[in-house]
């Protein structure tokens, strides 16, 4: 009963975050500063996504300060004076560890919109705050002011807390960062798609293998058929541009190879599924057999 409660409660006050149009103006705003830079430059935004990792970068990074903090209030507790120069030091681990976490994760953020937009922004808000409360922690343990320092320590952790529980919120309940074609299943069987003669040179081409949309193109006389739902954030590929047996991506610009669905360039960090294809009698025909997944293969899908 106690554990509805919270869960009641929690899913109330995000869905107010959710759906609070009040902080679209400021989100907007810095989204659109925050998108020049990233997208002016392609290896900054390759780095920062952690498109060569094959996953984002910002919940690897984010360990790194949590770790040191919590860490540092621990000694704080446990530790006793010999701990405090030990835990000093956790802190200012934490405070420059936080600045690449930061940056992953405005990457991140700045290709959302609406309600992930909204909850985006608190959180970072939210752990600029707790930023703010270490750097005072670590300024005041370098006054020998313990007790200050570890109070302050303290209420970053409970700030971490919140903030942390946002991150979460955006990951497994509104699926930032996650491939957005996980849970599709592609039929095994050879499935007919269209007419040979229907199909144009150097034009991407959105058709279906059963529900699931899927991008083929016929480019130097070879035919292509990869997941037409980019990775990153579920853009249409076919009305991207297709240049040098690459498509990019419409939406946020990540660019893939049509033979076989590699990421050359970010944001996105996951490959695009590709299907094997042949003609028969006139006709295109698809299928996808490589389904090791159990989530794509569960009834439920």
């Amino acid at each position: 009963m106690l554990s509805w409660r919270i869960n009641r409660t929690l899913d109330s006050l995000i869905g107010r975050v959710e759906r609070s149009t009040a902080l679209d103006p400021v989100a907007d705003r810095l989204a659109t500063l925050v998108s020049k830079p990233l997208y002016a430059s392609t290896g900054l935004r390759n780095t920062l996504s952690g498109t060569a990792a094959g996953h984002p970068l910002h919940p690897v990074l984010v360990v790194v300060p949590l770790g040191s903090w919590i860490g540092a209030s621990y000694l704080d507790l446990a530790g006793g004076k010999q701990g405090q120069a030990a835990a000093t030091k956790l802190v200012g681990l934490g405070i420059a560890a936080a600045i690449p976490a930061a940056l992953t994760g405005v990457n991140d953020w700045v290709d959302t919109t609406l309600a992930e937009r909204r909850v985006g922004l608190v959180h970072a808000l939210g752990n600029q705050l707790a930023l703010g409360l270490y750097a005072g922690s670590w300024f005041a343990r370098r006054r020998q002011r313990q007790g200050v320092g570890a109070a302050l320590a303290a209420a970053g952790a409970v700030t971490l807390g919140v903030t942390g529980w946002l991150g979460g919120h955006l990951s497994y309940a509104r699926g930032v960062g996650v491939d957005t074609t996980a849970f599709d299943h592609a039929n095994e069987e050879w499935v007919d798609v269209l007419r040979e003669d229907e199909l144009a040179d150097d034009q991407p081409t959105l058709v279906y293998n059963g529900k699931l949309p899927v991008l083929l193109v016929r480019t130097g006389g070879q035919l292509y058929a990869i997941a037409d739902r980019c990775t990153h954030r579920g853009g249409p590929l076919h009305e991207g541009e297709l240049a040098d047996g690459c498509i990019t991506c419409p939406w946020h610009f990540s660019k893939f190879r049509v033979s076989d669905g590699q990421v050359l360039a970010g944001p996105a960090t996951r490959n695009q599924r590709a299907y094997e294809v042949r003609t028969r009698y006139g006709s295109i025909q698809l299928r996808h057999t490589d389904e090791p997944g159990s989530l794509r293969t569960n009834p439920v899908s």
